[in-house]
């Protein structure tokens, strides 16, 4: 898996998948292509999904951009849109 990690700095020398970790893809929305580590997650929070925080979906700074994982594709997590 390729990919920058989401949360990694935008200056760090290596801020792709670390071996041993567990990944899902965003798809969509403003952090599309991103990883986003879940190593460790359970079930259950894997099937919430999460609101990432990020300054560049609809409401900027302060604002979650929604994912959740692609029925029957838990590496892949789609875009839902944007909250407060």
């Amino acid at each position: 898996m390729r990919g920058r990690v989401y949360g990694s700095d935008h200056d760090d020398p290596a801020p792709g998948p670390k071996p041993g970790r567990t990944y899902a893809e965003l798809v969509g929305g403003p952090l599309d292509g991103l990883l986003l580590d879940i190593t460790g997650w359970t079930a259950a929070e894997i099937r919430t999904g999460a609101g990432l925080p990020t300054d560049i979906g609809r409401y900027g700074p302060g604002g979650r951009a929604l994912y959740k994982p692609r029925a029957g594709a838990c590496d892949r997590w789609d875009w839902e849109g944007d909250a407060r």
